[in-house]
């Protein structure tokens, strides 16, 4: 556990990045033995973009660094529970393993809302870890939040 939350520090980076871009705090990081593979937030606001995510950024810059689409071996570090898109990308990657900060009961679909990790229309099965550094993953969103309205 303590090593997930060392990497998850680096997401909650991330989303803090995201939020003074005036993005939803949201950051993902991707490791490969032991290494830093890539780095994103969420930025479908300033991209106009909907597809703009943090796993989705993520995904296409670990992509092009290491040549290939398919991501083996690799864990994903994302601050909040993905949603029925990211998941799709992350199984279609084959990432190994998924942890995750806050969980999101409106559209997180790794066990809040839904739970399609398994589902029949994924050929892949992922390691997930939920609740890493939950509190400061919720904290930061909620703070967001507030702030708006």
């Amino acid at each position: 556990m303590i090593e997930d939350e060392k990497w998850m520090t680096l997401a909650l980076e991330q989303a803090r990045k995201a939020e003074e871009g005036g993005e939803v705090p949201v950051g993902a990081i991707l490791v490969k033995d032991g290494f830093l593979i890539a780095k994103a937030h969420n930025n479908p606001i300033s991209t106009n973009d909907a597809s703009a995510h943090a796993e989705i950024q993520l995904l296409r810059i670990a992509g092009k660094k290491l040549g290939n689409y398919r991501l083996n071996g690799t864990s994903l570090y994302v601050t909040l529970e993905p949603c029925a898109m990211c998941l799709g990308a992350i199984m279609h990657a084959r990432i190994e393993r998924v942890i995750f900060g806050a969980y999101d009961p409106k559209s997180g679909v790794c066990g809040s809302s839904e739970n399609l990790t398994d589902a029949n229309c994924f050929n892949h099965e992922i390691n997930l870890v939920s609740g890493v550094l939950e509190s400061e993953s919720r904290a930061l969103l909620k703070n967001f939040f507030n702030s708006r309205r």
